[in-house]
């Protein structure tokens, strides 16, 4: 089974140096998706309004194959409100 490597990017780098063995491209995705339910958690209200957290996969040769990216965007609409 091949391997692949999921690397995050939130800000810093973190690189998979060990991997994780998956069908093919697709199971790999569909880990992405999957673990974007607890990448939500990691944004925190000191973190800011503007947040992007993205996994790169790369497959056994270090080709990047795939990329997804969550992104938080908020905005005040009535600045009186928080006063």
């Amino acid at each position: 089974m091949p391997r692949y490597y999921f690397d995050i990017h939130d800000g810093e780098l973190l690189v998979d140096d060990e991997g994780t063995e998956c069908a093919d491209l697709e199971a790999a995705r569909e880990k992405v998706v999957v673990s974007f339910q607890d990448v939500g958690g990691w944004i925190t209200p000191a973190d800011g309004d503007n947040q992007r957290v993205s996994v790169t996969v790369r497959d056994e040769a270090g080709r990047k194959v795939y990329t997804g990216t969550l992104t938080f965007t908020g905005s005040r609409l009535d600045e009186s409100a928080s006063s």
